[in-house]
């Protein structure tokens, strides 16, 4: 199958063709096409006979092509209108009536310069679908989020992202303005869906629509963002399982500066070694490193709630538990050669050892974070 993506290096384009070249390489199966896909790739600075020649070759059309941010006004008509016309007209010439997939937007309901050549581009897909036979899906995305979107063009989404990642400040006219948003990887996934033959239409059969579709006001979506910023200091994690807050996280640590993908961690450290906090969430705990040097004992205490989980990455210990109120103690030898995880269950005092020469590293989960102020930690010898 070839599939022509006119618009191929703009933002939907771009993550298409890489999802495409993922599933034509074997790299990603999930999206299960058993067949084998050439894309053809066009856009601005291509020849026009290169877009002729795919015309004709072409067993499946995306066009994604068009003009959201002219600097002049007719620009909107020869993006939107007169670009289409010459997809239809080149495919009528080559009696190609290969199915075409025609990316439009919820401004073509709108009574603007924008939202009508929209609107005159579906008409001209209707109407080649009606002539040829071919058939034809139209979708109307809402403003689409996600990874590779050009900042200060279209989307307040990668504004919003680029400048908060950089320390810059953001303007909100209206906090309480409502947004209607889709993700990226949600329309490549539709987009796929369609060129299987699997699209999902509207009830009156026309255009065909995508989901999940979510809502934020500029306000929710503003301190979200913050949030992100915010967890690079506190070390914490989102609330990841609300599905808008999981992609909106995603897109965010797209537009952190690369010179800033690296920050510092406190490391508290002592003659018998260091114990640094990695991650916190609000209800899942905290993730920290413990470093033990040789021949020392950390620990010897036990909680009432707080559970743990030890796993020794590097060198040789030995993690001795008791329950509180027995004589009987449970050993366990662990090491970074054989990763194994050891759960430190509430009520039980443990200690961990290092028996080896060099610097035992521990990855420690806790169930709870840590409070100073209710540190449930009791001192007892194992």
């Amino acid at each position: 199958m070839k599939i022509l993506v006119t618009g191929s290096s703009g933002f939907v384009g771009r993550n298409l063709v890489f999802a495409l070249k993922n599933i034509a390489e074997q790299k990603d199966k999930s999206f299960n096409i058993d067949c084998n896909i050439t894309v053809l790739e066009y856009d601005l600075g291509c020849e026009e006979v290169l877009f002729e020649q795919y015309c004709g070759e072409a067993d499946f059309i995306v066009n994604l092509a068009g003009v959201n941010r002219p600097k002049e006004q007719d620009e909107f008509s020869r993006g939107n209108v007169d670009f289409v016309a010459l997809l239809t007209e080149m495919l009528k010439r080559h009696k190609n009536y290969c199915p075409i997939l025609h990316t439009s937007s919820i401004q073509a309901q709108l009574q603007n310069p924008y939202g009508e050549s929209k609107r005159a581009g579906e008409e001209i897909i209707f109407s080649f679908g009606r002539e040829t036979g071919a058939p034809v899906y139209v979708f109307r995305f809402p403003n689409i989020f996600g990874k590779w979107c050009r900042p200060n063009y279209n989307s307040v989404i990668a504004t919003f992202c680029s400048n908060i990642a950089s320390g810059r400040p953001i303007t909100i006219n209206d906090t309480s303005a409502v947004l209607k948003l889709v993700y990226i990887d949600d329309v490549v996934k539709v987009i796929i869906d369609a060129i299987k033959g699997q699209a999902h239409f509207d009830q009156n059969g026309k255009f065909c629509l995508i989901s999940p579709e979510y809502e934020a006001t500029l306000g929710e979506i503003a301190d979200l963002l913050y949030s992100f910023k915010r967890t690079r200091e506190d070390r914490s994690i989102p609330d990841l399982g609300n599905d808008f807050v999981l992609k909106l996280y995603a897109t965010y640590t797209s537009y952190i500066p690369d010179k800033d993908l690296s920050y510092s961690l406190k490391m508290n450290a002592d003659h018998r070694g260091s114990f640094t906090e990695f991650l916190k969430t609000d209800d899942r705990g905290q993730i920290s490193i413990n470093i033990t040097k040789p021949g020392v004992t950390k620990g010897n205490h036990w909680h009432n709630t707080k559970n743990e989980k030890f796993c020794v990455v590097n060198g040789k210990a030995i993690i001795r538990l008791r329950k509180i109120g027995t004589d009987t103690v449970v050993e366990y030898h662990a090491g970074g050669d054989d990763m194994r995880v050891i759960d430190i269950p509430v009520g039980y005092t443990h200690s961990i050892k290092n028996q080896g020469d060099k610097d035992l590293v521990t990855i420690m989960w806790a169930s709870e974070l840590f409070n100073p102020d209710k540190p449930d930690t009791y001192y007892e010898e194992v």
